[in-house]
């Protein structure tokens, strides 16, 4: 991303804390927070401040770094006593992303296996550095990979925000149109609103405007029209877990994977190994329900009586049954993905 902004999330070394780019602002106001405590930070994802999947992957990495760096503890059990009971924290605020926990595990394991409470501080702090850094080096390769299956000339529907907010830099849906701009392909893109939080709106299309790249915004529920009226190419998702028989990803992608199955439109999901779980399917996930007020109300306007039951799902399952390619950094997958999914298992 282009002007002020820096890294989504970045350790800072000088002062031991996390800081961040935080999304709830956007698009109104940029600004940078600061995490000093597991605590702040376990705040910072259930707020959304910090979201999207790899995004998610570097903070529960970080975390981990983070309670180690400050720990006043020099006893190694009670040390590793309070490293995993933070894990647990940040561990709980987002149930369905596998990034976070898949973050969170690489770096205690880095820490358990040091042989003293410096050790293991420093190889914690580490191991949560390289988590970010080969982000931005997943992406990269994400989204060569990707850009060639995109035409010289095409309009692209995106659902969320699966870009550079969403993960170190650059992106994993958006990353791979990104590449096809930066390998001069002609790329528009079509960000959903993606209700009720409006990620598509207030992240992807700022993200999108500031670097330059055609964009459009409409509501959710014009996708399939526009499929109808052949106006959309391509559809490029990202995910939030991957499991035997499924894409977890923001609640509303499903009804755009009928659409283009439908339409005869490719739906495409982009996302790193880490967001593989195929030792899992659909059915063992627990789809996170989010807070009544988020649909109920906006700001201080009511849009629901209290009467009224409201279900929130965060994210829904597409089969991938409907999923015609998963972009990753060791390169396209296929249907059927059973023999692909068998080797992303000792990739993670």
């Amino acid at each position: 991303m282009k002007g002020e902004t820096t890294y989504t999330i970045a350790w800072d070394a000088e002062n031991n804390c996390i800081i961040y780019i935080d999304q709830t602002l956007l698009p109104g106001r940029y600004e940078v927070g600061r995490c000093r405590t597991v605590d702040e930070l376990a705040d910072a994802i259930r707020r959304l401040a910090i979201r999207g999947a790899p995004a998610l992957g570097i903070a529960g990495a970080m975390g981990v770094a983070l309670a180690a760096a400050r720990s006043g503890e020099r006893d190694p059990v009670r040390f590793r006593r309070d490293l995993h009971r933070a894990a647990e924290i940040l561990r709980s605020t987002r149930p369905t992303a596998v990034n976070l926990g898949w973050g969170i595990d690489r770096v205690l394991g880095a820490a358990d296996a040091a042989g003293s409470v410096e050790a293991a501080k420093e190889a914690a702090v580490r191991e949560a550095g390289a988590v970010a850094e080969e982000d931005e080096v997943t992406c990269r390769r994400i989204g060569a990979f990707g850009a060639e299956l995109l035409p010289e000339r095409c309009t692209v529907l995106t659902h969320c925000n699966a870009g550079a907010l969403a993960c170190r830099c650059w992106g994993t849906a958006l990353g791979v149109v990104r590449s096809a701009v930066e390998a001069g392909k002609d790329v528009r893109v079509i960000a959903c609103e993606t209700r009720p939080l409006n990620q598509g709106s207030r992240l992807t299309c700022w993200e999108l405007a500031r670097d330059g790249i055609d964009v459009t915004l409409i509501t959710d529920s014009a996708a399939a029209y526009l499929m109808r009226k052949g106006v959309i190419d391509a559809v490029i998702v990202g995910a939030d877990r991957i499991t035997r028989d499924a894409v977890f990803n923001k609640i509303g992608t499903y009804m755009h994977a009928i659409s283009a199955r439908h339409h005869g439109i490719p739906f495409y999901v982009a996302a790193p190994v880490s967001t593989f779980d195929p030792a899992r399917s659909e059915a063992d996930v627990v789809v996170e329900e989010r807070d009544r007020d988020e649909l109920a109300r906006c700001g201080d306007r009511v849009l629901a009586p209290d009467g009224a039951a409201v279900l929130n799902y965060a994210f829904d399952a597409t089969p991938l049954d409907l999923v015609d390619a998963i972009v990753t950094e060791v390169g396209v997958l296929r249907p059927p993905y059973t023999e692909s999914f068998r080797l992303m298992e000792g990739k993670r």
